[in-house]
């Protein structure tokens, strides 16, 4: 149907593109128009640029604070995850433990609980129970960072288990003989093999964490507030400043945008590793 028809299919993508990427362009379209032509007649093409917002998103230090919190936990989660979700994956799938389906399965069950479930019993550990004399870690960023560790490391064991399978065991048992003990056998042979998968890993888990809103808005207050929550600061009973949103969700693109462009050749073949064996 592709070489009888290529513009059907290339009709489709134009239009998969188009709802995929104007709401994007929307987005941008608010964030650079004064507040007193957001509810006139909609400008598709912008005819002038109004970067009052941008100046003032800029200058805010609480906003600026936002924003690193945001990156120290999200890179911080990340990190974590991969590296106790790839270790986990390399002893679940080269050992043989009894029950490791069960595991795999129980694994995956708490990433389909939604986080709502979890906010109660988090915020009562956090506060109650994680504590050395006044210091809890409510409103922490180490706090936040193993609470989406938490949420985060199924979705990251799942995601790596196919790219470690698909590596050869006969690999390690080559390195054993040679004399190699287990910790060189996991970052000199298997790690690189399997550094598509961690780099998909790393970078969805890292956007899972970016994107958060629901967790860091109840267990943080003011000093590990995120980006994601300070949104919610500009909503208030005298009225909604929407180019200031605006500015701020176009803010948040951004990081993942340049994360995604570093690691994007790693994509597809992370997601494909070990599909399919020989």
């Amino acid at each position: 149907m592709q070489r009888q028809r290529p513009w059907l299919s290339i009709l489709f993508w134009v239009l998969i593109s188009f709802l995929t990427l104007f709401p994007i362009y929307w987005l941008f379209v608010i964030s650079v128009k004064p507040a007193v032509d957001l509810f006139s007649t909609p400008d598709l093409i912008l005819k002038s640029f109004y970067w009052d917002n941008y100046t003032e998103v800029l200058s805010d230090r609480t906003l600026r604070g936002y924003m690193m919190n945001s990156l120290i936990v999200s890179t911080g989660n990340a990190v974590l995850v991969t590296t106790l979700g790839f270790l986990a994956c390399y002893a679940l799938t080269r050992y043989d433990l009894g029950g490791k389906e069960s595991i795999f399965f129980w694994m995956i069950t708490n990433r389909m609980a939604p986080p709502a479930v979890f906010l109660l019993p988090l915020f009562l550990l956090m506060t109650q129970y994680y504590r050395i004399g006044d210091f809890t870690l409510l409103d922490t960023k180490i706090g936040l960072i193993l609470v989406y560790c938490t949420l985060n490391l199924p979705f990251a064991i799942w995601t790596l288990r196919p790219t470690v399978e698909g590596i050869p065991k006969e690999l390690d048992e080559a390195a054993y003989v040679d004399g190699a003990s287990a910790w060189k056998v996991i970052t000199e042979i298997v790690f690189p093999l399997a550094r598509p998968g961690v780099a998909v890993t790393l970078i969805l888990t890292w956007v899972f964490a970016w994107n958060e809103y629901l967790l860091a808005a109840t267990l943080t207050n003011f000093n590990a507030r995120t980006l994601t929550t300070g949104l919610s600061e500009y909503v208030t009973t005298t009225g909604t400043e929407w180019g200031i949103m605006a500015t701020i969700s176009v803010f948040t693109l951004i990081p993942a945008l340049i994360v995604f462009s570093l690691v994007q050749r790693h994509i597809v073949t992370g997601l494909t590793f070990g599909a399919v064996k020989g």
